[in-house]
């Protein structure tokens, strides 16, 4: 299970009932964050989930949008008495763009390590978290993050007892050991199946449409995706300023056939972006206008 929740979808600046744009996923016990804006740790104490089990924080790119609010966080993440490391992940530039905030947050009781993001693509394994970055096309550097919950295969007990392997080492090989028996060598393909479908969630901000999110995006439970802008006559300024559209966003979605699409990071001067849903529901008809802690919990499919 995956409890996913759009912490706020705003874009440029915080708004009265609409915070800075934010994800936020918690998964066996550790949560992940992509971007934290300015009002990230209100909308966090909103939804009522808690930062000590924060892990891992991507980060789209450096504008204060999408960064602002770390140095608070990082703070009132060290009041809750965590002292694991935390992992931030972003372009290149990170370490420095952290190392400056951090002149107002320099006392913590957890190590940070910085990963940062020098190519096209990259690929990250944490605690049970898969992480596929992807670089878009804005302003400057940017990246969407597939974030995707792998599941194994089914155990075959009959295959295990005809192969006359002890049930002792039944836990290992479902967990990708081998195992030794009589000096002969078991493996976990001989008694697991193939692996099952898993849960993908795609979160893409700040970009013009371009393949990389389609690529990345394919076959996701839930795209999460910029709609700057709803208007029609809104196309020349989101190519002006390398944002998208929400009919771009839908045009992406079909594409990428995805299972569902949440528009956020709006145009502060987009004040009902609801309004504007039914114009793309012909390109894509599971479309929504997320709102402030619009949330989720994706489940594994039922064998």
């Amino acid at each position: 299970m995956l409890d996913v929740c759009l912490l706020g979808t705003s874009g440029m600046l915080p708004l009265p009932g609409r915070w800075l744009t934010s994800m936020m996923l918690r998964y066996n016990g550790s949560s992940l964050l992509v971007d934290c804006g300015e009002g990230t740790q209100i909308a966090i104490k909103e939804k009522g989930w808690s930062y000590n089990p924060i892990d891992v924080i991507c980060f789209t790119h450096f504008h204060a949008d999408h960064i602002s609010g770390l140095p608070g966080l990082l703070l009132t993440i060290g009041n809750s008495e965590r002292t694991a490391p935390l992992t931030l992940i972003g372009p290149k530039g990170l370490q420095r763009v952290v190392n400056s905030l951090r002149v107002i947050a320099p006392e913590l009781p957890f190590e940070i390590k910085c990963i940062e993001i020098t190519e096209p693509s990259a690929h990250f394994n944490i605690n049970g978290y898969e992480i596929d970055a992807f670089k878009v096309n804005h302003t400057v550097a940017c990246y969407g993050y597939s974030i995707s919950i792998p599941r194994i295969g089914k155990f075959d007990p009959v295959r295990a007892r005809e192969l006359e392997i002890p049930v002792h080492f039944w836990n290992k090989l479902q967990h990708g050991e081998d195992v030794v028996v009589n000096d002969k060598t078991f493996t976990s393909d001989m008694v697991m199946g193939a692996s099952r479908k898993g849960i993908k969630v795609t979160y893409c901000t700040d970009t013009r449409p371009v393949p990389a999110i389609v690529e990345n995006a394919k076959n996701s439970d839930l795209f999460i995706c910029e709609g700057m802008y709803g208007e029609n006559d809104k196309d020349h300024k989101a190519r002006e300023y390398k944002h998208m559209t929400f009919k771009e966003a839908a045009k992406l979605a079909k594409e990428a056939k995805v299972e569902r699409l949440w528009l956020t990071h709006y145009s502060p001067s987009l004040v009902r972006p609801w309004d504007y849903v039914d114009s793309i529901k012909h390109i894509f008809p599971k479309v929504i206008a997320a709102k402030d802690q619009q949330s989720i919990e994706l489940n594994f499919e039922d064998d």
